[in-house]
């Protein structure tokens, strides 16, 4: 097992590595306890390929919220299909399907933090549980909160978060999209830059910040898995933290 140093030391070293090398590494480091989670938008696909391309079979958690546009639903089978991806969908804990369908309507809007934990946070909680390592697809330019994230980042469950493209930015996804000739999302070129759940998800501008479509005018511009959201194990102490409403969940 690396030592706090030892990954503190790595992730100083990987920031001058390609995404390609800190993936090798991870894969030789924690195979087969290694999975990755993706979208299927359009951003998500330069990791998704390398990934893939470099260690055949290797898990590919997709959240599945039951909110999602049925463009991207549609993508990812088709991708999954050719690119012959482990895919595993992921889904929400059934204890909570009599209030997710009571609220089905009203959650994403009027509780999107709720909402998120339930539906991503949770099942990503819960799949990573026997998973040592997680690699993850954000970038240091697409939010204030990912913008102080690094490389390597040990959880306090000793998970090791891997972000291989964290120095990244959309020239070099549209670089490397364009030079490996990868499909993109169905909606992209309608406007949908950043694509999520259906009713946290709008069509922008092309001069807009990538992620200006989601969660629109809401306050909100994380789903919680790369926030302090992701530690939070107790849902009494998720709804103290960001103020959810307390008479909704017992």
């Amino acid at each position: 097992m690396l030592s706090v140093q030892e990954i503190e030391r790595l992730s100083e070293e990987f920031e001058t590595k390609t995404p390609q090398e800190i993936i090798q590494w991870a894969v030789s480091e924690f195979w087969p306890e290694i999975a990755m989670s993706s979208s299927f938008q359009t951003q998500s696909m330069p990791l998704l390929h390398m990934v893939t391309s470099l260690k055949r079979g290797i898990p590919v958690f997709f959240i599945d919220t039951g909110y999602h546009l049925w463009d991207t639903l549609m993508f990812r089978e088709k991708i999954a299909s050719e690119w012959q991806i482990n895919v595993i969908d992921l889904y929400r804990d059934t204890r909570w399907d009599v209030f997710a369908r009571q609220n089905t309507r009203s959650l994403p809007l009027e509780d999107p933090n709720l909402c998120c934990y339930l539906h991503k946070v949770q099942p990503m909680q819960k799949a990573l549980k026997d998973i040592k390592a997680w690699i993850s697809g954000i970038r240091r330019d697409q939010t204030s909160v990912r913008a102080k994230a690094k490389i390597l980042e040990l959880q306090g469950d000793g998970l090791l978060k891997i972000n291989p493209l964290l120095n990244w930015t959309k020239a070099d996804v549209k670089k490397y999209m364009e030079e490996k000739n990868l499909p993109s999302h169905p909606l992209y070129e309608k406007g949908y830059r950043s694509v999520g759940c259906a009713p946290c998800t709008i069509a922008i501008g092309v001069n807009d910040d990538e992620r200006a479509g989601r969660w629109a005018g809401r306050g909100k511009v994380e789903c919680g898995l790369h926030t302090d959201m992701f530690k939070k194990k107790d849902i009494a102490d998720v709804k103290q933290e960001f103020h959810m409403d307390v008479t909704k969940v017992k």
